[in-house]
């Protein structure tokens, strides 16, 4: 009997021994995303790795193969490797299927039919006449401490002339160190969500930042991922992103069935989805369906690229409704494969880059995490707010809230870290004037240099043209430290070519806070450039430096009295109304001769009124004013110019009607296309200085480097100064931005590749004298490639003119210019 049991131990141990197990992921050799559901076959049975990629195989056999296959790739077949704690199972795409689509199977594409149909009857929009729930939201940026080694590396870094040199990089010790106390940052925020007739309106009944007295706005109105997953859209960081499950998904997504499994005691389907496109950078994941009603019992959704983003959606199904409704969110964010630094909103939040084989930065283990969990929810109960155009309002009470009302709010448990990042980043903040420096920071990018109770305008201390020479002067506007109701701006400038002073003064006052309307008196002496296209609503924009105003001679002196307002008063605009007398000289050869009439300096009397409509933007009303917080795309600019003759001393009757459209995609990749849609009619008598010459920017000089100057933005950069005008016009624009390149050490370009054209013509150009110019009813034309920010902020610009108005010499349709791009690092 002893011996039974000895030989049945060693046969048990034996057995234990033997078995042995292999884990791993699955993922696509070129772009790393993992291959959900790869069929696994070993020793005659065949497994799936999970909807991550994820496997595990009992191995009893070393000699047997391991064979991975899935529909597009090269099966890879792998044998047990000793020792391997997790294997990472590379599949090459197959090429040969690349211009083949894989297709959802018959059965879940009924079902994701279903899913679209039932919309209506599943989104509690469309459901419900009116509900309200508060909701909790809380975001850090954090790292685990444990996956951070606390050694001190010897590293080699490059001086500027490329050569070597050995330092020590205690980062991942003083990093890890850090998080083992506290988190990098956190903020909270509670939010009262409403819906009824009117729409959606979100109002922040209370938030803190740590660091900040008061929170950011830009932070309260930041939408990182969608409330809703039946939307045509979903928002994903800010950028919209093609939802599966809209009227088109069954187009751009594969589906596949996985299985049946039990939700809240229903059955619910697992299908998982994917792009038909086998790249990175597409959304993929993996869905939970009501077998009955087919709405979203659970999602989990997945981005794999220079960010990997993972969002987790959950919800509680009501009975009584027969609705799946939300419950909680959970998103993060992650570096992936990037090789640059990532910036994500407007570089709130770094992740530092590190290459495949070289040693990580700490902040590499950095990741963002954002929950929030709906509470006190309130189903078809009488619901009103006011300005439903308004998307979110903060009120002021919301940003003061005690600890108090803290500890009875929140949703989860505060850990120690938590705790120690509130005080210690107050701490830091208070110790570092940090709130100050932003807010330091926010007005030097918009070209302001806050001085006690005056903003010194920037952009008035030094210019340089053709015509006056350097130009030194000094301007500002008085700021809140002053008042709040009134500012006064003006500035005054000498220059010193053509040895005269230029001066203008504008007061203000603030009649309304809450739509930000403004009525202004102003009178300026001053230089115009001729056929400049301006809109009265276009939004400042400060630049180091004006690169196409160096190059110009031809410019009009005029003093100009004008009353103005200024208003947001109208949902989702800001508008302009106003009325002016000016006289007008203009500086270079020219006669305006309507009539039979001719004039060599006038008098205009116009009435002017200009609207700006982002019907796509989010905006947020708070106490200092209503913010724009959500820049969507497309935006829409419309300028009415009416000039009156015989009124206030008026020589001319004309009319002119300005039109533009901005569109941007952003893409998650970090790529951008923009496009830019621009127009004008005037009709009437109207002179030369006020037509149109679409911005031009090269010089008529013999070779191609004498041409070379500073490049502009949205100016045609192989069209001559003052070589077309036209009384209409249309223009378009288009440009694609790709990721920066890394061409060498510390040279990494950001490319553009453009194309812009526009054609016009000239009524009446009999009435213009002693100025030669050409018309463009046939079309200009031009394409180039830009380098910018090469090497500190300095980059290249090449471009081609073609079409019917290329010139005879062939070496003269080409522009190299120069560009600089500002980074103030706020």
């Amino acid at each position: 009997m002893k011996n039974f049991w000895t030989f049945l131990i060693i046969l048990i141990c034996n057995f234990a021994f033997s078995q042995k197990t292999m884990q791993g992921q699955v993922i696509d050799f070129d772009t790393t995303v993992p291959i959900a559901f790869a069929k696994i076959n070993y020793n005659n049975k065949t497994i799936l790795s999970d909807w991550e990629g994820k496997f595990s195989v009992d191995i009893k056999d070393d000699k047997k193969p391991i064979i991975f296959k899935y529909k597009g790739y090269y099966d890879k077949t792998h044998y047990f490797t000793e020792g391997a704690k997790f294997l990472i199972i590379k599949m090459v795409n197959d090429n040969t299927m690349k211009e083949k689509e894989i297709y959802s199977e018959n059965e879940v594409n009924l079902i994701v039919k279903k899913i679209i149909d039932n919309k209506y009857k599943n989104q509690p929009e469309k459901v419900f006449k009116s509900f309200e729930y508060k909701n909790y939201e809380h975001l850090l940026v954090t790292a685990n401490p444990d996956s951070i080694s606390s050694k001190i590396d010897t590293t080699y870094k490059k001086s500027i002339f490329g050569r070597k040199k050995i330092v020590l990089d205690s980062t991942n010790y003083k990093l890890k160190k850090l998080v083992e106390k506290q988190h990098i940052y956190q903020t909270e925020k509670v939010n009262l969500i409403q819906f009824n007739e009117q729409g959606a309106k979100e109002t922040v009944l209370a938030s803190r930042m740590a660091g900040f007295k008061k929170p950011l706005y830009e932070y309260l109105g930041l939408n990182l991922v969608s409330y809703s997953l039946y939307e045509n859209q979903l928002d994903i960081l800010e950028i919209p992103v093609r939802n599966p499950l809209s009227s088109y998904g069954r187009k751009l997504f594969v589906f596949k069935l996985i299985d049946t499994v039990k939700l809240d005691n229903r059955t619910v389907y697992r299908i998982y989805f994917q792009p038909k496109k086998l790249n990175s950078d597409k959304l993929r994941g993996l869905l939970f369906v009501d077998a009955e009603n087919f709405g979203i019992a659970k999602a989990f959704y997945r981005i794999y690229g220079i960010i990997n983003i993972n969002a987790t959606f959950t919800f509680n199904y009501m009975k009584e409704h027969r609705i799946w409704f939300p419950e909680k969110r959970k998103f993060t964010v992650v570096k992936g494969n990037n090789s640059e630094d990532l910036k994500i909103f407007g570089g709130t939040i770094k992740f530092n880059s590190s290459l495949e084989g070289i040693q990580k930065d700490a902040s590499d283990q950095l990741y963002l995490k954002l929950e929030s969990t709906p509470y006190d929810i309130k189903i078809n109960e009488p619901v009103s707010f006011k300005m439903p155009s308004i998307k979110i309002d903060v009120p002021e009470a919301s940003m003061t809230k005690p600890d108090s009302y803290w500890k009875n709010i929140r949703k989860d448990t505060l850990d120690v870290r938590r705790i120690r990042t509130y005080t210690n980043l107050d701490s830091l903040s208070v110790s570092e004037n940090i709130e100050q420096k932003l807010l330091f920071g926010r007005k030097i990018i918009n070209g302001y240099l806050p001085v006690s109770f005056i903003d010194v305008d920037l952009k008035t201390i030094f210019k340089y043209n053709n015509y006056e020479g350097f130009r030194l002067g000094i301007g500002g506007v008085t700021n809140n430290k002053l008042s709040e109701k009134y500012k006064i701006s003006g500035y005054v400038a000498f220059g010193f070519k053509d040895e005269k002073f230029k001066y203008g003064i504008t007061p203000s006052y603030l009649l309304n806070k809450e739509t930000n309307t403004w009525v202004n008196a102003s009178y300026d002496d001053d230089l115009s450039e001729i056929g400049q296209i301006q809109f009265a609503t276009q939004a400042r924009r400060f630049k180091i430096y004006d690169p196409r105003p160096i190059n110009i001679s031809t410019f009009y002196n005029h003093k100009t009295f004008s009353g103005f307002i200024e208003s947001q008063y109208i949902p989702k605009t800001t508008s302009y109304f106003g009325i002016s007398r000016s006289e007008v000289l203009p500086l270079f050869n020219y006669a305006f001769a309507p009539n039979e009439r001719l004039y060599q300096n006038f008098n205009l009397t116009t009435a002017q009124f200009a609207i700006q409509w982002n019907p796509f933007s989010g905006y947020m009303q708070t106490s200092t004013g209503r913010l724009e917080i959500e820049k969507r795309f497309p935006k829409f600019s419309l300028q009415l110019t009416k000039s009156f003759n015989n009124i206030i001393g008026g020589d001319f009757d004309f009319t002119k009607v300005d039109f533009k459209i901005i569109h941007e995609i952003p893409y998650l990749s970090g790529q951008n296309t923009a496009f830019l849609f621009q127009s004008g009619y005037a009709v009437g008598d109207t002179p030369l200085t006020h037509l149109y010459s679409i911005a031009p920017n090269n010089l008529n000089r013999e070779t191609l480097f004498q041409r070379i100057t500073f490049a502009g933005k949205n100016s045609f950069e192989t069209m001559f100064f003052n070589e077309f005008f036209s009384s209409k016009y249309v223009s378009f624009h288009v440009k694609h931005t790709f990721n920066k390149v890394k061409i060498a050490y510390k040279i990494k370009p950001l490319i553009s590749v453009v194309t812009r054209m526009a054609w016009g013509n000239m009524d009446n150009r009999e009435s213009h004298l002693g100025f030669e110019y050409k018309t463009m009813e046939k079309g200009f034309f031009e394409s180039g490639v830009e380098a910018n920010q090469i090497f500190k902020g300095f980059g290249l610009t090449f471009f081609m003119r073609y079409g019917p108005n290329a010139l005879p010499k062939f070496e003269d349709n080409f522009a190299l210019k120069l560009s600089y791009v500002l980074d103030l690092g706020f």
